[in-house]
């Protein structure tokens, strides 16, 4: 188990403390830094609980447990019921210096989680997590007619929503495996609704700009207040109490903070709208523009065309800033999002206090009964499982489901969109995976669609790209395949497997990130050429977004996503994997087929006429409007250059 931890944390953390995090001033790159000592005393200051990461995760806490209550008939009348319980509590409080408590009420009705978020304060710290409908959370059996916690009745999460936190979990330098053990510290099997729910950079090396700092390398939070979608018309509203003394904060710290959260959350839960409102674009900017884009391909095609190179594949992304006139709500986003591309979407949003909100949107696949486990999707071999008998790799168990056994997807996912990109999903000691590779759009006709098809299947470069997803330590079977949505098609093929211990979940989730798909092969040649090459921080872009649970887990990447912000708009993030046979122009195209997403959903308008002047906006005129096509300013175009130029210089 040693020689796997020393592998594994290689990834995430290096083993000196003072490594972890790199702030960088050289002139070559244009990311934004920023000073660690200031923003610590910024993020504390704004803290409204306790950072789990703190505490020492080999002290066990003094106690895990969920305590359900008898049923309601409506969130108002479950606020009511926690409220009560809290208040007994505190007349009684636990003698321990430890522990986590959720307080839950089963709902005899079901409204969208999504909606119910929508209607909490948003300046708390948030998440939110569906896509889970198949997840059957065996061992948690309530009673939805009278409160007693022993009925057969155990419900299936649809969807999370969560405001306040309990306890987060979050630091500046990569995460490692004592951070994870941090995380399951608070977490037992015996109380599977009890989750920490966040995300993970995608390069934690790399400088984090400011729109991404209050995200830190990783951020997780177990929600104060939670509401929980379930199958069979129902719901449950839960609160949670966490506190450790040994980190500054007492039973009556997560009380009182706890009570000055519930007195924010409203019972008063509307419809949304299944359409955003019509705004004005200020400003599209793209970050590379296309003229640079094509540099940066065209520069990689070279790297990757050298003899003495290793690097068969990069994944170069590109992210664009669209300001409207007024403010996206990323709530509203989101529910539109589920609407209009797909009920069973799997859809995440995370927001830290005072940050952006970090919101995505991917379809979520269906549950095959014959692997006993949700099949998800990943991009490379499943790891290594270790014994403590043998230092040395031992490959996992892998079997195929077989493509052919799925349902259509399109009686699935109805209008999903977007890759299914999840990396893993663990219960208890199963675990699964997909592979999936090359994108290309949906034919308008039977005929032009099986002609897409059939030139995928074929195209070198496409299947190129999949092999080098699908590593060939794992046997799997179909090889290749084509996985058809509504709007794409991608490659595809089905792993799954069996793991030795549950301890190796932090394994698990360190050699699968970064994957082939969101960074390249091999991992360090391609991460190193995305730093030097990229001119915007990812964030959470690309890397793992999810939950962690007592005896499950689940992470998807954080593809197809955005970062929305009060008056300053959303950031899109897509990216694309450039192999040798790469053409720039395909690419970019490309990227505009993953960003659809967003940009056709909002149906956004210019004004009539431009109404900020920028140096180097090309502006294609047309009979009743203007579109601004790649907005920068004389600064950025020079500052890009100037990158791309030196950049060029090493490869003379």
């Amino acid at each position: 188990m040693a020689g796997a931890a020393r592998h594994c944390l290689a990834r995430f953390a290096d083993t000196e403390p003072v490594k972890t995090i790199t702030i960088s001033c050289q002139t070559v790159s244009i990311r934004q830094s920023f000073h660690i000592s200031h923003h610590q005393q910024r993020y504390q200051s704004c803290s409204l609980s306790m950072n789990g990461c703190r505490g020492d995760p080999r002290l066990p806490i003094g106690t895990v447990e969920t305590r359900t209550l008898a049923a309601v008939a409506s969130p108002a009348l479950a606020m009511d019921r926690l409220h009560s319980a809290i208040s007994l509590l505190k007349s009684n409080p636990p003698s321990l210096t430890s522990g986590i408590i959720r307080l839950q009420v089963p709902i005899q009705e079901q409204i969208e989680a999504i909606e119910w978020l929508h209607a909490q304060n948003h300046l708390l710290p948030r998440c939110f997590f569906s896509g889970r409908r198949q997840i059957n959370i065996s061992g948690s059996f309530i009673d939805f007619t009278d409160g007693n916690s022993h009925s057969s009745i155990s419900p299936n999460l649809v969807s999370v929503a969560g405001v306040g936190s309990s306890v987060f979990f979050r630091q500046l330098r990569p995460f490692s495996y004592t951070d994870w053990r941090s995380i399951k510290r608070f977490l037992s099997r015996k109380c599977p609704f009890i989750r920490a729910y966040g995300a993970i950079r995608f390069d934690a090396r790399a400088d984090i700009s400011s729109e991404w700092e209050d995200f830190g390398s990783f951020y997780f939070m177990v929600p104060q207040v939670e509401y929980d979608e379930l199958e069979e018309e129902t719901s449950m509203l839960a609160v949670t109490i966490a506190w450790d003394n040994a980190l500054s904060w007492t039973w009556k710290n997560a009380v009182e903070t706890l009570e000055s959260t519930m007195r924010q959350v409203s019972s008063n839960v509307v419809k949304l709208p299944k359409e955003v409102s019509r705004t004005f674009i200020i400003s599209n900017n793209h970050v590379p523009t296309q003229r640079h884009w094509y540099l940066a391909v065209e520069r990689a095609l070279q790297i990757i065309n050298r003899s003495s190179t290793p690097l068969a594949k990069v994944v170069l992304a590109r992210s664009s800033r669209v300001v409207t006139a007024t403010d996206i709500d990323p709530i509203t986003w989101l529910a539109c999002l589920k609407h209009v591309e797909g009920e069973n979407a799997y859809q995440f949003c995370l927001q830290p206090p005072g940050a952006p909100a970090f919101i995505g949107n991917t379809p979520s696949l269906p549950f095959v009964p014959r692997l006993h486990s949700v099949v998800f999707r990943a991009f490379t071999s499943l790891p290594y499982a270790m014994t403590e008998e043998s230092s040395t790799n031992q490959p996992i168990s892998i079997t195929s489901g077989g493509a052919t056994e799925l349902p259509n997807e399109e009686s699935i996912f109805g209008g999903g969109s977007g890759h299914p990109e999840q990396l893993f999903h663990r219960k208890w000691l199963s675990i699964s995976s997909e592979a999936l590779a090359g994108t290309r759009a949906r034919g308008g006709t039977t005929a032009l669609d099986l002609q897409i098809e059939h030139d995928l299947l074929s195209s070198p470069k496409d299947h190129l790209e999949f092999t080098i997803v699908v590593c060939d330590r794992v046997v799997v079977k179909p090889q290749k395949t084509i996985r058809k949505l509504p709007r794409v098609q991608h490659l595809y093929a089905q792993l799954t497997g069996r793991l030795r211990s549950e301890d190796d979940e932090f394994d698990i989730l360190s050699s699968l990130h970064p994957s082939p798909a969101v960074c390249g092969f091999p991992t360090e040649e391609a991460r190193l050429l995305i730093a030097e090459t990229e001119v915007f921080d990812r964030g959470m872009y690309a890397g793992p977004v999810g939950w962690f649970g007592g005896g499950e887990s689940e992470f998807a990447v954080g593809i197809r996503s955005a970062l929305v912000e009060k008056g300053l708009g959303a950031l899109f993030y897509a990216g694309t994997g450039i192999v040798e046979g790469s053409n720039p122009s395909s690419e970019w195209d490309e990227l505009e087929l993953k960003t659809s997403q967003f940009t056709k959903l909002l149906k956004l308008e210019v004004p009539l006429e431009p109404t900020v002047e920028n140096v180097g906006t090309e502006l294609k005129r047309t009979k009743n409007k203007v579109e601004p096509k790649d907005i920068c300013t004389r600064s950025e175009v020079r500052r890009i250059e100037h990158h791309y130029a030196l950049r060029q210089l090493k490869i003379d």
